[in-house]
């Protein structure tokens, strides 16, 4: 039996098979096999669920109308970049990484002229949420065989590496299912999936 994460309804997430969470500053977070992870973003036990979401009318439904759920695609001589704005979780690994290549204004937003194949492969592998991807020479950019592991990002999802199995999921186009991020907020339209909302509704999670 697999690793798998299943979204409960209109409450947690219930890891199994999975010992231990990292936190934000590396540390690990001592688990059992078989844990609840809050996603209404209101638990008092964080990351732990502690019913809360019970008592503040949680739901985990997808709100979106999926007008977002488009993959792009940006090339240059070597090399095509693919993008999902639906589930990008706006780390900024990629605008802070490689400025020149992701740019914060301008449109269109990714100018794949603008550095080198290697640089935007090295910049692409750090995306957290699978949101962005690329083709070298027509060829998929392979991705190096990870452990699998949730990471409790600083204020932000849950980052899931390792091929994860989440269950019953309904994958944006082009989506990675090797690495995601998923909500923690409880704010996302796109649940279960991360879709920055987080950043406007200022989430804070001071412990993790």
């Amino acid at each position: 039996m697999g690793i798998t994460i299943e979204c409960r309804p209109n409450g947690p997430y219930l890891v199994k098979g999975l010992v231990g969470l990292t936190n934000s500053r590396g540390e690990s977070v001592a688990t059992e096999g078989v844990f609840a992870l809050c996603r209404c973003g209101h638990s008092a036990n964080k990351p732990f669920c502690d019913g809360t979401h019970k008592t503040v009318g949680f739901s985990g439904a997808r709100v979106s109308d999926g007008s977002n759920d488009k993959l792009k695609s940006y090339s240059a001589p070597g090399i095509t970049i693919y993008d999902n704005r639906s589930i990008c979780a706006h780390a900024g690994y990629c605008s802070d990484g490689l400025a020149a290549v992701f740019r914060e204004e301008g449109t269109p937003w990714i100018d794949p002229h603008g550095g080198s194949v290697q640089a935007i492969v090295e910049t692409i592998r750090k995306c957290p949420s699978g949101a962005l991807r690329c083709t070298v020479d027509g060829l998929e950019s392979p991705v190096d065989a990870r452990a699998a592991k949730i990471t409790i990002t600083k204020d932000g999802p849950y980052a899931i590496v390792g091929s994860v199995e989440l269950l019953e999921a309904r994958w944006a186009e082009g989506a990675s299912q090797e690495h995601y991020t998923l909500c923690r907020c409880g704010a996302s339209k796109n649940k279960p999936f991360c879709d920055g909302a987080h950043w406007s509704i200022g989430f804070h999670d001071d412990k993790n």
